[in-house]
C-alpha cells in the first residue's frame, strides 16, 4: 500500500472515519436521496482512503462495505462488481482474519439476490455459512449468522 502522501492527511483515520460514518447511514429507519448518495460517496471515499493507507484486509472490508450499500439500495450491477472484487481480493491476501472470506461470499449472495438470481444467491450463502461454521470468536461467527439468516438456505 502506498503511504500517505498529501501533507497531514490521514489516510488511515479517514479510511476509519468514513466507514464508521456508512454505518450510521446505514442503519438509518430511512434515508433522504442525498443520504443515499452520501452513503455511496462515503463508502467509495472510505475504501479509497484504506487503498492509501491499508492493508489487504482492509480493502477486502472496503469492498464488502461498498458491496453491501449497493445491495441495501438495490442496484445489483455495482453491488455484484464490487462483491466479485471482495472475494478476489480475500483469495490473494495472506492478512485476512477467520471471518473475512465468509463475509466476502455472504456480499455475493446479498449481490445475487439484489440481482434476482435466487440460485446463485442460495449457493454463495451456502458457501458462507460453510466458512463461517469454522469462525473461532463466537461473536464473530454471530455477526456473520446473522446476516447469511435473511438469504436463501
Amino acid at each position: 500500500m502506498a503511504e500517505p502522501t498529501a501533507a497531514g492527511v490521514d489516510h488511515r483515520r479517514l479510511g476509519v472515519d468514513l466507514y464508521n460514518h456508512v454505518w450510521t447511514l446505514l442503519e438509518l429507519p430511512s434515508r433522504t436521496p442525498e443520504q443515499d448518495d452520501e452513503l455511496i460517496h462515503a463508502a467509495h471515499a472510505s475504501r479509497y482512503h484504506w487503498s492509501l493507507a491499508g492493508t489487504a484486509k482492509n480493502l477486502v472490508r472496503g469492498e464488502w462495505q461498498v458491496s453491501r450499500v449497493y445491495s441495501v439500495l438495490g442496484r445489483p450491477e455495482p453491488a455484484l462488481w464490487h462483491a466479485r472484487r471482495c472475494l478476489a481480493l480475500a483469495e490473494a491476501a495472506d492478512d485476512l482474519e477467520d471471518w473475512d472470506l465468509p463475509f466476502a461470499y455472504e456480499a455475493l449472495a446479498r449481490a445475487s439476490l439484489v440481482a434476482g438470481n435466487a440460485e446463485a444467491a442460495a449457493a454463495h450463502a451456502a458457501k458462507a455459512r460453510e466458512l463461517g461454521a469454522r469462525i473461532a470468536d463466537p461473536e464473530d461467527r454471530q455477526l456473520l449468522e446473522k446476516d447469511v439468516a435473511d438469504l436463501p438456505a
